[in-house]
């Protein structure tokens, strides 16, 4: 690992200034920064420690039904929040759905915002990656690229976003609170994470210095509660990435779905937003046949980007079981394995 400077802000403005200065980069959890290092993917001159910064570790409910959930909030904190759970119970059940027990207690919600969209040529120094080192190349292009994009790609990088949280933040419209040298502003969590066009290098629509400081969701997410699921299918049943994932959330009145969200996940370099999809079940009754024509909507630019178009096909499906299983109403107890197809509902409890 390259040696670097360790420095330990005690204000988000110090730290602001701090991260402002060329060779930084932020640590919170450190779950995904230092593993990174220790392959040489990223060698920072100097990390600058957020983790002990006041007032970014809580869980605030706003008066209008909003709750604003602070940049250093634990991953299963959030999750094993009662009224957050029963409230947004799909991004409960993506957070659990992520890591292992013991990585979730140490990652942070910023932490997972700002996961870098990345494959394995990214973590191998001997290959070309474009993220890792502009203008180098893309060897996943004519690689090993079963697992890559199939939407939003380029000849840049056709690399996937890992976050399995972020999925239903995107369908749910939460906004990002960021902090920087030239003050507070807000970004849609949708515009936050950036396809890679002919910059891959630009991962986020950060700029230089700025710091996340909380996520918000909006009131009107919580109506999504008695109709929403989060459904993920991986390699292996624990501590991996998606092949794809999906996150559902309907409202129904009188058999008709009068408003539907959906995302994507580990088919694009973000999030993806299935806003076509969303508008074609407005109106409609439950159904497989509504169901399936959502799924080919939500997947109409999807395209291989290597020897992955299984994934287009795989992405439909999971979309609509979760759609299904979303209009039949969320579980009363957390399934066995959350956020997975091969969930068996055991009563088995989560404790971290």
């Amino acid at each position: 690992m390259k040696p670097f400077d360790y420095v330990k802000p005690a204000s988000v403005a110090e730290a602001i200034r701090m991260a402002g200065e060329p060779g930084s980069a932020i640590l919170a959890g450190g779950t995904n920064m230092l593993d990174l290092m220790k392959v040489g993917a990223t060698q920072p001159d100097r990390l600058v420690d957020i983790s002990r910064l006041p007032g970014l570790d809580r869980i605030e409910w706003r008066n209008d039904g909003s709750v604003r959930i602070g940049a250093l909030v634990r991953n299963s904190d959030l999750a094993y929040d009662d009224r957050f759970a029963k409230h947004f119970p799909a991004v409960a059940e993506a957070l659990l759905s992520g890591a292992s027990a013991q990585l979730r207690n140490v990652a942070t919600v910023g932490g997972n915002l700002m996961q870098k969209t990345r494959c394995a040529y990214f973590q191998d120094k001997g290959s070309a990656c474009n993220r890792r080192e502009p203008g180098s190349g893309c060897d996943a292009l004519h690689g090993e690229n079963r697992l890559h994009a199939v939407i939003g790609w380029s000849d840049q990088c056709i690399a996937t976003h890992p976050s399995d949280f972020c999925v239903p933040l995107a369908a749910l419209d939460a906004v990002v609170e960021v902090e920087g040298p030239e003050g507070q502003r807000t970004i849609p969590l949708e515009m936050l994470h950036l396809l890679p066009g002919n910059a891959p290098e630009q991962q986020t629509a950060l700029q230089p210095g700025e710091l996340i400081v909380a996520v918000t969701l909006p009131a009107e997410a919580s109506s999504f509660s008695s109709h929403a699921r989060y459904l993920k299918l991986r390699e292996r049943t624990s501590y991996a990435f998606a092949v794809v994932s999906a996150a559902s959330l309907l409202t129904i009145e009188s058999g008709v779905i009068t408003e539907a969200r959906i995302a994507l996940g580990a088919v694009a370099a973000k999030p993806w937003r299935a806003k076509e999809a969303e508008a074609a079940l407005q109106g409609v009754a439950p159904s497989p046949e509504a169901f399936v024509r959502a799924a080919e909507l939500a997947l109409a630019e999807a395209k291989p980007s290597g020897d992955n178009a299984f994934k287009i096909e795989l992405a439909r499906r999971i979309l609509v079981r979760a759609l299904t299983l979303a209009s039949e109403g969320t579980p009363a107890e957390m399934p066995a394995l959350p956020g997975s197809v091969l969930s068996a509902h055991t009563g088995a409890n989560h404790v971290a």
